[in-house]
């Protein structure tokens, strides 16, 4: 392999072989690291040719003769939405709309990346705790590469994502509880059988999945960036993914423009970070009783929250609360303007964006991009399930 490993926090190194999992020294999140690898300007229009996120192979944990485990996931679209931005009093506004990946979700580069890197070192059994999504992708990449998958997820999980679970053929497990409990239920089961823990952060490939989120944005612009990203962040694997690829682009020297300013996005009932970047804390607080309708955004106590609040004081960005009310009636607007199916993780988005600018930390001329991390679809009720609630 020509990577290595290195902590996030203390800056320890690791190999890659075998399944590698936190630091051994910190228990913080590793960074996949590619010192070798040279990235010369003409492969760009390369890149251009391939579809997929793995047309970026070159920037990412694949060996030489190795295919990756996939179902076609990234090329997602790239959408100015001129009559939402007009409607709501804002600039230069675009879509990532992540609902267009095969799972419906983001979460399907993530795990389509742990999972090839998984069954290359001999894994064959996975478990996974889940706000939603992680489950329903985590169920159909294990399902393609042929491997099992054991998923545990609130009791709360919206019914359609539970039913995608189940039909991808994972082992569904419900708690009462949240996502925290789910991941304390995961950790004893790999303990107990062998299984790997594909929680966010708990390795390392995940944040390489999510590294292709940027790598398309600045494809999409031409090899340029844009001034702001407004990210919905629950572990925050996408955030610390887009930070790690513009780095790498800029290094390269495929892109010249200046780091986007990263703002994090939370719901007023579960805002660890959102806390912690005001108080000017290091770290985040797990947050207490954890409540909102945005399951992605349901998780009280992030593992990469120091990287996480890093970032967004490095980017000079910031991190913002919006209500559940806001988040969902946006969501509403946004897809009646523009036909695109937003979750209420993407409606947060536009609420963030709104009240961000209200607040002058946008500009009008800044061109932003704001993301819809999946599928509305996923969080509304079939009339069948709903019968003789």
């Amino acid at each position: 392999m020509d990577w290595h490993l290195e902590c996030s926090d203390c800056g320890a190194t690791a190999s890659p072989e075998g399944l590698p999992t936190v630091c051994a020294r910190c228990a913080r999140p590793l960074l996949v690291r590619y010192p070798g690898r040279a990235h010369p300007v003409t492969e760009r229009a390369e890149v251009r040719r391939r579809r997929g996120m793995w047309r970026f192979r070159s920037f990412l944990p694949l060996e030489s003769d190795e295919e990756p485990i996939t179902l076609g996931e990234g090329d997602t679209p790239l959408l100015a939405v001129p009559r939402l931005a007009a409607a709501l009093a804002l600039g230069d506004v675009w879509i990532k709309d992540e609902a267009c990946n095969p799972t419906g979700s983001f979460k399907a580069r993530g795990l389509s990346t742990a999972i090839t890197r998984a069954v290359r070192a001999g894994a064959d059994r996975f478990v996974v705790p889940t706000a939603g999504n992680a489950g329903v992708a985590s169920s159909a990449y294990a399902a393609r590469a042929g491997v099992s998958v054991r998923v545990y997820a609130p009791r709360t999980t919206p019914r359609t994502i539970l039913s995608q679970i189940v039909s991808f053929g994972g082992d569904l497990v419900l708690l009462d509880g949240h996502i925290g409990d789910c991941g304390k239920a995961a950790r004893a089961y790999a303990a107990e059988t062998g299984a790997m823990d594909l929680s966010t952060l708990r390795e390392p490939y995940r944040i390489e999945g999510k590294k292709t989120l940027g790598l398309e944005i600045a494809m999409q612009f031409d090899w340029t960036l844009p001034d702001v990203i407004i990210y919905p962040t629950g572990g925050g694997t996408g955030l610390i993914g887009m930070w790690k690829a513009f780095l790498e682009l800029r290094h390269a020297g495929w892109v010249s423009s200046e780091m986007p300013r990263l703002y994090t996005v939370q719901s007023t009932g579960c805002a660890p970070i959102v806390k912690a970047f005001a108080a000017g804390a290091l770290q985040a607080e797990p947050w207490p009783d954890p409540q909102t309708l945005a399951s992605g955004l349901r998780v009280p106590g992030p593992l990469g929250d120091k990287l996480m609040l890093r970032i967004l004081r490095e980017t000079r960005g910031g991190a913002i609360a919006v209500s559940d009310e806001a988040m969902s009636d946006l969501a509403r607007l946004g897809t009646r303007q523009e036909g695109i199916d937003f979750s209420p993780e993407g409606g947060a988005s536009i609420a963030a964006a709104v009240e961000l600018q209200r607040q002058g930390a946008i500009g009008p001329t800044d061109r932003m991009v704001l993301f819809n991390t999946g599928a509305g679809w996923l969080y509304r009720e079939p009339e069948h399930l709903l019968a003789g609630t």
